[in-house]
Protein backbone atom coordinates (compact mmCIF):
# COMPACT_ATOMS: atom_id res chain seq x y z
CA UNK A 1 0.00 0.00 0.00
CA UNK A 2 1.03 3.56 -0.61
CA UNK A 3 0.83 5.82 2.82
CA UNK A 4 0.81 9.44 2.15
CA UNK A 5 2.29 10.84 5.41
CA UNK A 6 2.06 14.41 5.94
CA UNK A 7 3.00 16.80 9.05
CA UNK A 8 5.00 19.59 9.78
CA UNK A 9 8.63 20.58 8.36
CA UNK A 10 11.22 21.90 9.85
CA UNK A 11 10.12 24.69 11.48
CA UNK A 12 7.18 23.42 12.72
CA UNK A 13 7.19 20.13 13.96
CA UNK A 14 7.94 19.04 17.65
CA UNK A 15 10.63 17.15 18.54
CA UNK A 16 8.16 14.69 20.12
CA UNK A 17 6.33 14.64 16.24
CA UNK A 18 9.44 13.40 14.80
CA UNK A 19 9.98 10.88 16.81
CA UNK A 20 6.78 8.98 16.26
CA UNK A 21 6.95 10.01 12.78
CA UNK A 22 10.50 7.95 13.07
CA UNK A 23 8.88 5.08 14.52
CA UNK A 24 5.96 5.08 11.87
CA UNK A 25 8.08 5.29 9.46
CA UNK A 26 9.81 1.71 10.17
CA UNK A 27 6.56 0.19 11.00
CA UNK A 28 5.34 1.14 7.87
CA UNK A 29 8.27 -0.11 6.23
CA UNK A 30 8.54 -3.09 8.41
CA UNK A 31 5.06 -3.99 6.25
CA UNK A 32 6.39 -3.19 3.12
CA UNK A 33 4.03 -0.12 2.80
CA UNK A 34 5.58 2.51 0.54
CA UNK A 35 6.01 6.12 2.29
CA UNK A 36 4.35 9.35 0.19
CA UNK A 37 5.48 12.66 1.73
CA UNK A 38 6.58 16.01 0.64
CA UNK A 39 10.04 15.21 1.00
CA UNK A 40 11.70 17.55 3.28
CA UNK A 41 12.61 18.26 6.60
CA UNK A 42 10.30 17.75 9.99
CA UNK A 43 7.98 14.95 10.01
CA UNK A 44 8.93 14.30 6.10
CA UNK A 45 12.43 13.78 7.24
CA UNK A 46 11.65 11.15 10.26
CA UNK A 47 8.95 9.10 8.64
CA UNK A 48 11.62 8.64 5.60
CA UNK A 49 14.74 8.28 8.46
CA UNK A 50 12.10 4.96 9.99
CA UNK A 51 11.41 3.41 6.76
CA UNK A 52 15.37 3.37 5.69
CA UNK A 53 15.64 1.64 8.58
CA UNK A 54 13.72 -1.15 6.90
CA UNK A 55 14.92 -0.74 3.08
CA UNK A 56 11.20 0.25 2.57
CA UNK A 57 10.81 2.60 -0.65
CA UNK A 58 10.35 5.98 -0.07
CA UNK A 59 8.58 8.55 -2.62
CA UNK A 60 9.19 12.80 -1.86
CA UNK A 61 6.96 15.03 -4.09
CA UNK A 62 8.72 18.76 -3.55
CA UNK A 63 7.04 21.76 -3.99
CA UNK A 64 10.36 23.16 -6.00
CA UNK A 65 12.30 22.57 -9.21
CA UNK A 66 14.93 20.89 -7.42
CA UNK A 67 15.52 17.40 -6.51
CA UNK A 68 18.61 18.70 -4.37
CA UNK A 69 15.94 20.02 -1.86
CA UNK A 70 14.52 16.24 -0.76
CA UNK A 71 16.13 14.84 2.44
CA UNK A 72 18.90 12.45 2.12
CA UNK A 73 15.93 9.39 3.20
CA UNK A 74 13.91 10.06 -0.41
CA UNK A 75 14.35 7.26 -2.60
CA UNK A 76 12.85 8.95 -5.20
CA UNK A 77 12.04 12.92 -5.70
CA UNK A 78 9.56 14.11 -7.33
CA UNK A 79 9.79 17.69 -8.60
CA UNK A 80 6.80 19.35 -9.30
CA UNK A 81 7.61 23.51 -9.20
CA UNK A 82 3.92 24.54 -7.72
CA UNK A 83 4.82 25.74 -4.34
CA UNK A 84 2.12 24.50 -2.09
CA UNK A 85 -0.31 23.40 -4.69
CA UNK A 86 2.28 19.85 -4.73
CA UNK A 87 -0.05 19.35 -1.37
CA UNK A 88 -2.40 17.84 -3.73
CA UNK A 89 -0.49 15.56 -5.42
CA UNK A 90 0.94 14.13 -1.66
CA UNK A 91 -2.00 13.65 -1.22
CA UNK A 92 -3.54 11.87 -4.64
CA UNK A 93 -0.74 9.33 -4.43
CA UNK A 94 -1.58 7.96 -1.27
CA UNK A 95 -4.10 5.12 -0.49
CA UNK A 96 -4.55 6.16 3.05
CA UNK A 97 -3.43 9.36 4.67
CA UNK A 98 -1.55 9.68 7.68
CA UNK A 99 -1.41 13.13 9.46
CA UNK A 100 1.39 13.96 12.72
CA UNK A 101 1.14 17.31 13.96
CA UNK A 102 1.38 20.08 11.70
CA UNK A 103 0.10 23.27 10.65
CA UNK A 104 -1.95 25.30 8.13
CA UNK A 105 0.09 22.78 5.16
CA UNK A 106 -1.29 19.83 7.00
CA UNK A 107 -4.64 20.89 7.86
CA UNK A 108 -4.70 21.79 3.94
CA UNK A 109 -3.42 18.41 2.80
CA UNK A 110 -6.16 16.79 5.44
CA UNK A 111 -9.05 18.93 3.47
CA UNK A 112 -7.82 17.73 -0.03
CA UNK A 113 -7.86 14.28 1.15
CA UNK A 114 -11.14 14.51 2.51
CA UNK A 115 -12.19 16.24 -0.98
CA UNK A 116 -10.64 12.66 -2.82
CA UNK A 117 -12.53 10.82 -0.40
CA UNK A 118 -8.82 9.24 1.38
CA UNK A 119 -9.44 7.64 4.81
CA UNK A 120 -7.44 9.93 6.96
CA UNK A 121 -5.61 8.51 10.25
CA UNK A 122 -4.50 11.14 12.70
CA UNK A 123 -1.84 11.36 15.51
CA UNK A 124 -1.48 14.67 17.25
CA UNK A 125 -3.04 16.72 14.67
CA UNK A 126 -5.43 18.93 13.50
CA UNK A 127 -8.97 17.92 15.60
CA UNK A 128 -11.30 17.95 12.38
CA UNK A 129 -14.49 15.59 11.51
CA UNK A 130 -12.10 14.26 8.87
CA UNK A 131 -9.60 12.62 11.04
CA UNK A 132 -10.35 9.56 12.74
CA UNK A 133 -7.53 10.00 15.56
CA UNK A 134 -5.30 7.88 17.58
CA UNK A 135 -2.86 7.75 20.15
CA UNK A 136 -0.47 6.01 19.14
CA UNK A 137 1.69 4.31 16.33
CA UNK A 138 0.43 0.74 17.04
CA UNK A 139 -3.45 1.69 17.00
CA UNK A 140 -2.14 3.00 13.68
CA UNK A 141 -0.67 0.07 12.41
CA UNK A 142 -3.78 -1.90 13.56
CA UNK A 143 -5.89 0.12 12.02
CA UNK A 144 -3.76 0.12 8.53
CA UNK A 145 -4.00 -3.73 8.23
CA UNK A 146 -7.55 -3.83 8.57
CA UNK A 147 -7.76 -1.75 5.92
CA UNK A 148 -4.93 -3.58 3.76
CA UNK A 149 -6.71 -6.84 4.29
Amino acid sequence: MYVSVIGGDDGSASEEACMKAERLGTRLGERGHVIVCGGRGGVMRAVCRGAKKTDATTIGILPSADREEANEYVDIPIVTDLGMLRNSQVVLNGDVVIAVDGGYGTLSEICMAKKYEKKILGLDTWDVEAVEKFDNVDEIIEELEKISN
